[in-house]
């Protein structure tokens, strides 16, 4: 891109905005060619908002979110003003804004001088070309996360990014950029302090992290927009968890997640795509051989070959069924309920030539417009098989006419018995910023149409990701408004959270790496509010898995919070169908495999408590090995700044990994927090079952056929379920009606220290609800649990007041392997022993 860098200077304040104590509005000397304003307004607490615009460099017309009521009752609040800066206090922040030459941000603690954040001087805000750049001071020894999904590892500092989204079928998970997401949001961490930097466009862009440095103004990173001035805001927090709780206060919390997909979510594009036999009998059949091999199934991913035209031409028809595969398509879903199993519909945002309504989207304005040829804007769009297309256009989503087409679409899916969809293929990988929008829907701003022009450059190719999920979700919602909208994204912004449910990481390759640098785009996504992400277990693209790394990618896959086996093996013999991989395809290991997912299913109540509590609080329930242990200075270390080896699945279960074959060892890192006044340490869930000091690097046994290392923190507890598909009592949809066992059992695995817990008492919280309601009553349960040499004193606490009731009525105590001490209770409940499990385990039982 060319780089037409002009830097305004001679700022002056506005006299209007001279009078309010936290903000600075300031506007260039007329002297400049171009007139530009900077703000800086304080939101809240920690929260800020800073704009650099004029009239040819508009505020991002659409953006991602809508600026937020300013809120400063019963905060200290305090400014300073000089000749040319200002000084503002905001309950123990303090944000000095300078403008002796340009305007330079800076931002820290009250009473530090060190800042969290200064904005780069000389160089701080300036216009480039159509959009603008913001050089900010780069610290070398922080941590930066963020950005949605970005290659591994999981700190992005030294390295330059593009802020746009591209299907990057079989991309490099160290070195492939762009991938699919684009969200603006740059954390940068440290032990002193976060700061988080997200600007609100939709637009293209980069970030260039500390990867340019330049002589005069040495180490720096730069924020760079294609188009448009710019709206940033500014997040401060003593933490990345106060960071990311507080950016979903300003975007929306991760949506609630049904239940059911939090378990095993099967899939493979082979299926769908059979002609012989047809795939409505190979999908049937494909349930039926994972009940004969006794391994629990949630939902599948249907892929898109179900909407392949029967006839010439053999290309996508997006809403219509292929009735050689599917001839009864009601009949097909039906079955498949009556096993248990939710079906999510692969839908594509673009129509081939040959589609059924393709002239009725173009009479009615529908898709994008070339300006040059006045036509709708043809270009190659993915069609059948890998690597083959056809020509078509892609549909606007601010034409009113095109999202009336697609809620249409979604709920003639949704009324033959869909019950989820996936808006797949939704990176808007459009080749022409010029083309235009038509911008003709209500929800588009009147004030933004008249002050920017409709091109697509301007507006950004992001918004019809998010657009699109808000009319899958619009369709789906309003058709059945009491349950929870499913919509499975691949690509997606900001705001497309709102609409969509949960995502993944696209078209992965099968490989040990690939596996390994999963790990950190999961973490990055979770602090980006992806908070129900994962990955296609096994690799989408590439060559089969050995049974070694299969079951190793099972065995890691099923403590994160989505878990889907789904593939498209495409080879040069076989480019239309392509293999799939199946759970029971090596029979040697086909136990292994069924025992590591109803491990899964066991462990859904506290995988679904974490869903829960990041939608109440935005914690992810995938964290980085720091999460909540900022002051150990090893997890600041480059190897667990990677975040590529282990992660913390909620905050009881530490989890790592085996990423080499043959190798049956794996180091672990156990972070210990300072100011404990015992170190109560870790302990192993797997043989040998040791206690663990904490501080620690630890070598974990990890045979591939056993486990990867799973290491479980004293005073932590797993509330744990049936090891099948269970029906929650309230859930009365077609497919909970077919499935069998009700969830009516529940166990809390504790870990308590090996000897006393000298007075402490751990106290550990889960919550359930039906899992599928829009708005579910939602309760409350408290573990508390303390220890001493002879025994385990437990107190629980159930909290039914919201008139969720569960099935299960008594609570089973699982104590650790080898842990033989009395289960006694502290507040007069009845407990019994209950006797021992077949991991070895003593279990008492807490009666109703």
């Amino acid at each position: 891109m060319p780089q037409k860098e002009v830097c305004p200077r001679g700022y002056q304040q506005i006299a209007s905005a001279v009078q309010q104590d936290a903000s600075v509005h300031l506007c260039s000397s007329s002297s400049s060619k171009e007139l530009f304003e900077f703000t800086f307004e304080t939101i809240r607490q920690n929260l800020f908002r800073v704009t650099f615009t004029s009239p040819e460099h508009h505020i991002p017309p659409f953006p991602s979110v809508k600026k937020p009521q300013t809120n400063l009752q019963g905060l200290n609040v305090f400014s300073k003003d000089g000749a040319t800066s200002k000084t503002i206090d905001v309950a123990g922040v303090t944000a000095k804004i300078e403008w002796e030459g340009t305007p330079v941000v800076s931002l820290s603690w009250t009473g530090s001088d060190k800042p969290l954040h200064r904005d780069l001087p000389m160089r701080s805000y300036v216009a480039d070309a159509g959009g603008i750049a913001n050089y900010s001071i780069h610290d070398r020894n922080a941590l930066h996360v963020g950005l949605g999904e970005k290659s591994a590892p999981m700190d992005l500092s030294g390295r330059h990014f593009q802020l746009s989204a591209t299907d990057c079928f079989g991309y490099d998970v160290y070195n492939s950029d762009p991938l699919y997401k684009h969200i603006p949001l740059l954390i940068k961490a440290t032990p002193e302090g976060c700061v988080a930097l997200f600007s609100t466009t939709h637009g293209r862009g980069t970030w260039a992290i500390g990867s340019e440095i330049d002589g005069l103004f040495g180490h720096f990173k730069v924020y760079r927009q294609d188009y448009g001035g710019l709206e940033q805001y500014m997040i401060v927090g003593k933490n990345i968890q106060e960071v990311v709780r507080s950016y979903a206060e300003l975007v929306g919390f991760p949506l609630l997640v049904p239940r059911w997909a939090y378990g095993y979510i099967s899939g493979g594009y082979k299926y769908s795509s059979l002609d012989s036999p047809p795939a409505h009998q190979a999908l049937v059949e494909f349930v039926e051989k994972l009940e004969e091999n006794g391994i629990p199934c949630s939902g599948h991913q249907m892929s898109s070959g179900y909407s392949i035209a029967a006839t010439e031409p053999k290309v996508r028809n997006v809403f219509h069924w292929n009735y050689s595969r599917f001839p009864k398509p009601e009949e097909y879903i039906s079955k498949m309920h009556a096993h248990g199993i939710r079906l999510i519909t692969n839908i594509k945002p673009f129509l081939l030539e040959s589609h059924p309504e393709f002239k009725q989207l173009i009479d009615a304005h529908g898709f994008f417009k070339d300006p040059e040829t006045g036509e709708p804007g043809y270009m190659p769009v993915w069609s059948a098989g890998g690597g083959t297309g056809g020509n078509g256009c892609h549909i606007d989503f601010t034409s009113e006419d095109a999202f009336k087409f697609w809620y249409k679409g979604v709920q003639g899916l949704k009324k033959i018995g869909v019950d989820g969809m996936w808006n797949d293929n939704n990176e808007y990988t459009l080749p022409n910023d010029d083309w235009q929008m038509a911008l003709d829907d209500a929800m588009v701003d009147s004030a933004a149409k008249k002050a920017v022009t409709n091109d697509v450059g301007q507006w950004g190719r992001a918004l019809q990701t998010e657009l699109m999920g808000k009319a899958s979700h619009d369709a789906l919602r309003d058709m059945e408004p009491k349950y929870r909208p499913f919509i499975l994204t691949r690509s997606a912004t900001a705001g497309t959270m709102r609409y969509a449910a949960s995502t993944w990481s696209g078209d992965n390759v099968t490989s040990w790496e690939n596996m390994k640098g999963s790990n950190a785009l999961s973490l990055n996504a979770g602090m980006s509010l992806l908070q129900c992400e994962g990955h296609d277990i096994g690799g989408f693209e590439g060559p089969q898995p050995s049974p070694e790394l299969l079951l190793r990618w099972i065995q890691l896959g099923c403590h994160t919070p989505r878990f889907a086996i789904n593939c498209f093996k495409t080879s040069p013999d076989n480019n239309e169908v392509g293999e799939v991989i199946e759970p029971f395809m090596y029979p040697d290991i086909t136990p292994l495999v069924r025992d590591t997912i109803k491990r899964r299913y066991e462990m859904l109540p506290y995988i679904y408590s974490l869903g829960l509590e990041s939608h109440m609080t935005a914690s992810p329930p995938q964290r980085w090995v720091g999460w909540g242990y900022e002051s150990d200075p090893e997890v600041w270390s480059k190897r667990l700044k990677a975040g590529e080896e282990q992660f913390w699945l909620g905050d009881t279960l530490l989890v790592g990994g085996v990423y080499k074959a043959g190798v049956n060892i794996a180091d672990i890192y156990l972070p210990r927090k300072s100011g404990d006044s015992f170190d109560y340490g870790y302990v192993n869930v797997n043989a040998p079952y040791n206690y663990l000091a904490s501080g620690q690097w630890a070598s974990i046994p990890s045979e591939w056929k056993t486990s990867i290392p799973l290491i479980a923190r004293i005073g932590g507890a797993i509330p744990v379920g049936k090891s099948v598909h269970t029906r929650v009592p309230g859930d009365d949809t077609a497919a909970s009606q077919g499935v069998k066992e009700l969830d009516d059992y529940r166990g809390v695995e504790i870990f308590p220290p090996k000897g006393t817990s000298h007075d402490r008492v751990f106290e550990n919280v889960w919550h359930e609800d039906d899992g599928i309601s829009q708005q579910p009553k939602t309760s409350t349960y408290k573990f508390r649990y303390s220890s001493t040499e002879e025994k385990v004193l437990v107190d629980f606490v159930r909290d039914e007041k919201s008139g969720f009731v569960p099935a299960w009525k008594e609570l089973d105590v699982i104590l650790h392997y080898g842990d033989s001490r009395r289960v006694v209770s502290s507040s007069g409940q009845e407990i019994s022993l209950k006797g021992t499990v077949s991991r070895g385990r003593v279990v008492y039982t807490i009666k109703a």
